[in-house]
């Protein structure tokens, strides 16, 4: 989907569900109500793809205000502070940019839907409450500037899975003195699927026969062994399969049927495959 602005992704699901008259549908990584972009959708056995599919890269193009923050880091929040930004110099902002590329320890906002405590942040958030929250490792493989007109700039970041870009730019803010915020976020990329890929939800059931990407092919990053007929049947009766050769420890493969479909999902270990999902004829 082509995710619009004002809404969660659940809406999304929600109202993908009643357009399909669907029984089981997902999603495979939220984006906030404000941003918008690239939102995959799982239905019927395809939700069991949604935790091999979540955990791929993402690209994003979004904008960003220097001198003021806001409790959420983004643009929806409450202002908590104003401050110039007249002495910034574009190179400056170029600068703190680049320094946020590489491995990062990311504190999370505290408006996020992170569990801690058994509590969602944002339901803590919402009740007055701060926490501390424990960084987590991310991977920002490109965050650079493509326009400058201070005090706005606008951008462009790859990263990978779990990485806010509201903490990005909030980071950039406080390194530059002066605060900054998230005024505007577009996913243009989650793993294999690009906004070219997208549909609006107004087009969804008219679109969706045509644009139906099968099982296999949506985990066509991972490698593929092909099964006999007759592992085939022990896989779909959940007995043990030997690993097959040139495949190390901790490899997650899909195994296929003989007429190409998807069987399980697995994860070598040792001289064995261990299952992850598996999946129904259909």
């Amino acid at each position: 989907m082509d995710k619009g602005g004002g809404m969660t992704s659940a809406d999304v699901v929600a109202r993908v569900k009643r357009a399909l008259a669907a029984s089981r549908v997902g999603h495979t990584g939220t984006l906030d109500p404000m941003a918008t972009g690239v939102l995959p959708i799982v239905l019927g056995e395809g939700t069991k793809l949604a935790p091999f599919l979540a955990a791929d890269d993402k690209t994003y193009e979004g904008e960003l205000e220097l001198g003021f923050e806001t409790d959420t880091w983004d643009v929806e929040g409450t202002v908590l502070a104003k401050r110039s930004w007249a002495g910034i110099a574009p190179e400056q902002v170029r600068a703190g940019v680049a320094s946020l590329v590489g491995e990062l320890a990311q504190v999370p906002p505290m408006h996020s839907a992170i569990r801690q405590g058994g509590r969602r942040l944002y339901d803590l958030a919402r009740a007055g409450v701060t926490v501390e929250r424990p960084p987590r490792r991310v991977r920002i493989d490109c965050f650079e500037l493509t326009t400058v007109e201070l005090p706005r700039a606008r951008f462009v970041v790859s990263c990978s899975k779990g990485t806010y870009v509201r903490s990005l730019v909030h980071d950039l803010g406080e390194a530059l003195g002066c605060g900054a915020t998230l005024v505007a976020l577009r996913r243009t990329r989650a793993g294999r699927f690009t906004l070219a890929d997208a549909v609006s939800l107004e087009n969804v059931a008219q679109a969706v026969p045509s644009r139906l990407i099968s099982l296999p092919d949506a985990l066509s990053h991972l490698p593929g062994v092909e099964l006999s007929a007759d592992d085939v049947v022990r896989a779909r009766q959940g007995k043990p399969l030997l690993a097959p050769p040139g495949h190390a420890a901790g490899d997650i493969l899909r195994l296929l049927g003989i007429a190409g479909e998807l069987v399980a999902v697995v994860e070598v270990q040792g001289e064995r495959l261990v299952y992850l999902r598996g999946f129904r004829p259909m």
